[in-house]
C-alpha cells in the first residue's frame, strides 16, 4: 500500500509517542500530511498542536490548526488515552472521572470537531482506538478503562450509522498487549515475558501492529467497512 494515503490529510491524538507515534510515522511514510496533538511534543517530526482532548476548544483549535495549515481533513485517528491501574475499592471519584474525561469524552470531542468539514465534504475515515479491555474482556484494576472502552465501541458503532450517509467510515481497533512505552512502564521484564509466553504468537506487539491495521481501515481499501471492532491482539482472546 505504498503512499496508500498520499494527498490525505490525517490527525493522530496521543500521536507523540508509543501507538500513536507507530500510527503517524506509518501514515506519513504512505503520503499523509500528519497532524500530532498531544500534551507533550515528544521531538515528533510530524506538525504538532498541543491537545487537551478533554477539552472540546482544544480540540475545535486542534481541527482549525490543521485546516489552516493543510485545506483539508480526511482522517482522524482517536488514539489519546489513559490507563492509571487502581482497585475499584481504592478508586476516587476524581481518578474515575478523569479517565472517562480523557478516553470517552476526548473521543467525543475530538470527532464533534472534525464533524462539519467531514460532512461538508462527504469523506472521512474515524478509526477509534478501544481496547480488548472493555471491549472484549476485562481487567481487574481497570474498571474505568475498560469502561471508556466498551463506550468507545459503542459510540463508534452508533456514529457508523449517522455518518453512512456522509460516506464517512467510523471503524475501532481493539489492540491487545503491546509494549510502548506506558506499558513498560507499568510491567517489569518478568512480567511481560509471562505475558507473551500466555499469547499464541508467543509475543507482545508492537505500535506498528496497530499501525498497520490502522492504515487499512485509514484507506480507500476498506471503504465498504463501518461500524466494526478489529481485534489486533496476536491471538490471545481466541484461547
Amino acid at each position: 500500500m505504498k503512499e496508500g494515503l498520499k494527498g490525505k490529510v490525517a490527525i493522530v491524538t496521543g500521536g507523540a509517542k508509543g501507538i500513536g507515534k507507530g500510527i503517524a510515522d506509518l501514515f506519513a511514510s504512505q503520503g499523509a500530511n500528519v497532524v500530532v496533538a498531544d500534551l507533550s511534543e515528544e521531538k515528533t517530526k510530524h506538525l504538532f498542536v498541543k491537545c487537551d482532548i478533554s477539552n472540546a476548544k482544544d480540540c475545535q483549535n486542534l481541527v482549525k490548526q490543521t485546516l489552516q495549515k493543510f485545506g483539508a481533513l480526511h482522517i482522524l485517528i482517536n488514539n489519546a488515552g489513559i490507563y492509571p491501574f487502581v482497585s475499584l475499592t481504592d478508586m476516587t471519584e476524581e481518578q474515575w472521572d478523569k479517565v472517562i474525561a480523557v478516553n470517552l469524552k476526548g473521543t467525543f470531542n475530538c470527532t464533534k470537531a472534525a464533524l462539519s468539514h467531514l460532512q461538508q465534504k462527504k469523506y472521512g475515515k474515524i478509526v477509534n482506538i478501544a481496547s480488548i479491555a472493555g471491549a472484549v474482556i476485562g481487567y481487574a484494576n481497570l474498571s474505568h478503562y475498560c469502561a471508556t472502552k466498551a463506550g468507545i465501541m459503542g459510540f463508534t458503532r452508533a456514529t457508523a450509522l449517522e455518518l453512512a450517509p456522509y460516506n464517512i467510515q467510523v471503524n475501532a481497533i481493539a489492540p491487545g498487549g503491546i509494549r510502548t512505552p506506558g506499558v513498560d512502564a507499568v510491567m517489569d521484564k518478568k512480567s511481560e515475558e509471562a505475558f507473551a509466553k500466555s499469547v499464541p504468537e508467543k509475543r507482545m506487539g508492537t505500535p506498528e501492529d496497530i499501525a498497520q491495521a490502522v492504515l487499512f481501515l485509514a484507506s480507500d481499501a476498506a471503504s465498504y467497512i463501518t461500524g466494526q471492532l478489529l481485534v489486533v491482539d496476536g491471538g490471545l482472546t481466541m484461547q
